[in-house]
């Protein structure tokens, strides 16, 4: 299984969260993988890079270089356009960055890892796990 971390996962394991740390364990020991949708690593390479956390951007690169490597596709946008339109015909919305991080996990069959499950109720066709 291939989880896909939420920029807010990220952050707690930066910061060695120990609830979201023993999560994240858990689920290497069990031969899963993990994944950082293109989108995560701009937010979070984007704040680490502004505040200068020069400790927390070297912990960043360890886990990013770790990771499974997958890229936006056409395939993906195309999935973000039709979500993004789908909850605005039915008078929801959503930030750009959750419709695409949604789209890279439903096109690639990823489970999303997050603590804003709210930011992601209306898209049914997406796995979400809390680990916080």
């Amino acid at each position: 299984m291939i989880y896909a971390l939420d920029s807010n996962i990220i952050s707690y394991l930066l910061k060695n969260d120990t609830e979201v740390k023993q999560q994240f364990q858990n689920s290497m020991d069990n031969n899963n993988l993990y994944v950082i949708p293109p989108i995560v690593y701009y937010e979070v390479k984007r704040w680490l890079k502004i505040r200068n956390a020069t400790n927390q951007l070297q912990k960043f690169s360890d886990l990013y270089n770790n990771s499974v490597k997958n890229d936006m596709t056409l395939d993906i946008w195309e999935k973000a356009i039709e979500l993004y339109v789908a909850l605005r015909t039915t008078g929801k919305s959503a930030d750009d960055a959750d419709v695409f991080i949604a789209a890279f996990c439903i096109v690639n069959g990823y489970i999303l890892i997050t603590n804003n499950v709210n930011h992601f109720e209306f898209i049914t066709e997406l796995q979400v796990i809390n680990w916080k």
